[in-house]
């Protein structure tokens, strides 16, 4: 038997890139340019994605990566280990966060390449830069270009029961970004009166919030969608992507518009839109009332109290915001129910 000649004829085994991303929806979407970028900069290697599997079907609606690896871990932590297999990767990518917690579970595979924050030889980390256009610039600092404004991903094939209606999402993760439920139900009683279609969202453990604000708002049955869980991916983009608007606080959702070309209005508080805002050229308008020249993280994103800020908008600026929008919905690519 000729093993010199058996081993000649085997193939390479393929590159591996290991992206650490494990942060909910809006994290995962403020991270599309740069995974699209190591897509594109990185053709002939394989990129595994490592975050919340209930995130799989918005991964795999970005067409960034090529499989997806599991984890999870408390709040917004780093996960103490990642369940990799096999060789070590050849390239870790931390795009979680710029303390040394977070390239733990990446260095403990022993990669070839590690590129973040956190080490010695890559960049400075600015607290005031755009969540976008941070990770850009960490791949660029390795010799990746990345486009930060590169964030649209297209709507899955999946209907939607309310096609034109204006989308009023009036939950938070945390109550600092949560508007007045009483503020959401009178913006969506007004829609109403003006003949639009209201729908009113809700993420799991929202329900009571989402109906309070439709039964406030008088919209007729059936006005609220989700709630006892998350609203299913594919539903809600179909949801969001067919929308006329989106009135929404500092979400994963608000994320979703932007990446979708949904004309919104998003409410800001504790937090700077020029850290986490859509992009300044597309449909969208920001409400904010902060310090102009103050720190763009002036109040605790996760407080238990609405913050002051956020307080500050009103029911009318609001309405004004909705009439300044274009006409939607935009005519976005669909993409067919299954991915490559």
């Amino acid at each position: 038997m000729n093993t010199m000649g058996s081993r000649a004829c085997e193939r390479p085994p393929v590159r591996q890139v290991l992206v650490l991303r494990a942060l909910g929806l809006g994290d995962l979407l403020a991270a599309v340019p740069a995974l699209r970028a190591l897509r594109r900069r990185l053709p002939d290697h394989r990129i595994t994605l490592a975050c919340s599997p209930k995130l799989a079907d918005a991964v795999a609606v970005t067409r960034t990566v090529h499989q997806l690896l599991p984890t999870t871990a408390p709040g917004r932590s780093v996960p103490e280990r990642l369940s990799w297999d096999g060789r070590p990767p050849d390239i870790a990518v931390d795009l979680h966060g710029n303390a040394p917690l977070s390239c733990l579970p990446l260095k403990a595979l022993r990669p070839s390449a590690l590129l973040a924050y956190s080490e010695p030889c890559g960049p400075p980390w600015h607290p005031d830069e755009h969540e976008r256009l941070r990770w850009c610039r960490l791949l660029e600092w390795y010799g990746l270009p990345a486009d930060p404004g590169d964030l649209a991903i297209a709507a899955p094939a999946a209907r939607t029961s309310a096609p034109g209606a204006i989308v009023v999402h009036p939950g938070a993760e945390a109550a600092a970004r949560r508007w007045p439920a009483e503020r959401f139900a009178a913006v969506a009683h007004a829609l109403h009166l003006r003949g639009h279609r209201v729908v009113i969202t809700a993420g799991a453990g929202e329900a009571r919030l989402a109906h309070s604000v439709a039964a406030q708002a008088g919209l007729p049955p059936g006005s609220v969608v989700g709630g006892a869980d998350d609203i299913p991916f594919k539903q809600l983009a179909a949801l969001i992507a067919n929308a006329a608007a989106v009135v929404v606080g500092d979400t994963g959702l608000a994320h979703l518009a932007s990446a979708l070309r949904t004309p919104s209005v998003v409410l800001f508080g504790p937090v700077h839109p020029r850290l986490w805002g859509p992009p300044a050229d597309g449909p969208h308008r920001v409400m904010w009332h902060g310090d102009p020249d103050g720190d763009g993280r002036p109040g605790d994103a996760h407080g238990r109290r609405p913050d002051e800020r956020l307080l500050r908008i009103t029911v009318d600026e609001v309405l004004d915001a909705v009439d300044g929008l274009p006409p939607g919905p935009v005519d976005v690519p669909r993409l067919p129910e299954t991915d490559e």
